[in-house]
C-alpha cells in the first residue's frame, strides 16, 4: 500500500485499507487477521504502527483481540438505513432519549426547507437515538411553530405514536420524504453523545417530509457514526437507458 499523497499518520493509512478489505468482504466475519509479523512485513511498518492501526480498529468494534490466539474480524453487521423508509429497522431494537424540546429560530438550512420567512420559528425536539442501548444517532427534527405550537410535538414529553400520528391529526399526513445525505468528521459533542472512536466520520442526513399538499412539516438533521451505518438504495430501472 503506497502512501504516495496520502498525509495522514501511518497507522491510520495501514487501519484504513485493513478497514476496506473487511468491508470488502475478504476479510469475513470471523476470520483472523494476519499474525502482527506479518502486517509489518506486508506494510513495511514498525510493530508499534501496527498495533495502533490495530488498536484503532479494535476501538472502531471492527476486529477484536483473543489472548494467546490473536486478532480476529468482529461478527458485526452494520445498521441498515433504507433510504425510503423514515424509521430504522427491528424497532423493538430501539428506544429514543428525549434531550430539549424548544420553540426556536433555525438553522438556515432549516428554515429553507420549511419555506420559513427569516425569524420565523419552529418546535425543535432534539433526541438520541440508542440500539440495544448504545447511542447509535443524534436528530434534531424541526416542525412549523404555525401548526407544532400548543400541539404534543411542542411537548417535553415522548410522543405515542410519533410525530407522524400528531401530524396525521392536524391534518397534515406525512406523504413524501427527500433525504441529502454527506459526510464529515464530527463536532466534540458528536464525538461525545454518540461514543465515536477517533478518526471516524459521522453521516450526517437533511430529511424534509412533506404532506399530501405538498407543504414542509417536517425537517430532521440526522448525525450517526458511518462505522455502524449502511445506508441502502433500491429502486426498480425502467426501459433502455
Amino acid at each position: 500500500m503506497a502512501s504516495g499523497s496520502d498525509g495522514r499518520p501511518r497507522h491510520e493509512q495501514i487501519a484504513a485499507d485493513i478497514r476496506a478489505r473487511i468491508m470488502a468482504g475478504d476479510l469475513p466475519p470471523g476470520s483472523q487477521l494476519p499474525s502482527i509479523p506479518t502486517l509489518v512485513t506486508q506494510y513495511a511498518a514498525a510493530t508499534a504502527t501496527v498495533q495502533r492501526a490495530l488498536a484503532t480498529l479494535k476501538a472502531e468494534g471492527a476486529v477484536y483481540s483473543e489472548v494467546g490466539r490473536g486478532v480476529y474480524v468482529r461478527d458485526r453487521k452494520p445498521l441498515v438505513v433504507e433510504a425510503v423508509a423514515y424509521l430504522p429497522p427491528t424497532p423493538g431494537r430501539y428506544a429514543y432519549q428525549l434531550l430539549d424540546v424548544a420553540e426556536v429560530v433555525p438553522p438556515a438550512e432549516v428554515a429553507l426547507g420549511l419555506g420559513l420567512a427569516d425569524g420565523e420559528s419552529a418546535v425543535l425536539r432534539h433526541r438520541l437515538l440508542l440500539f440495544d442501548g448504545e447511542p447509535v444517532e443524534l436528530s434534531w427534527s424541526y416542525y412549523p411553530s404555525a401548526i407544532a405550537r400548543g400541539t404534543e410535538l411542542a411537548e417535553r414529553k415522548k410522543i405515542g405514536g410519533g410525530a407522524g400520528r400528531v401530524l396525521a391529526e392536524l391534518g397534515h399526513p406525512q406523504r413524501e420524504l427527500l433525504d441529502r445525505v454527506s459526510a464529515r468528521m464530527p463536532t466534540t459533542d458528536e464525538i461525545e453523545a454518540l461514543g465515536l472512536p477517533p478518526y471516524v466520520p459521522v453521516m450526517r442526513q437533511v430529511r424534509v417530509i412533506r404532506s399530501s399538499d405538498g407543504r414542509p412539516v417536517e425537517v430532521s438533521i440526522l448525525v450517526k457514526g458511518s462505522h455502524l451505518h449502511e445506508l441502502r438504495y433500491h429502486q426498480p430501472i425502467q426501459g433502455d437507458r
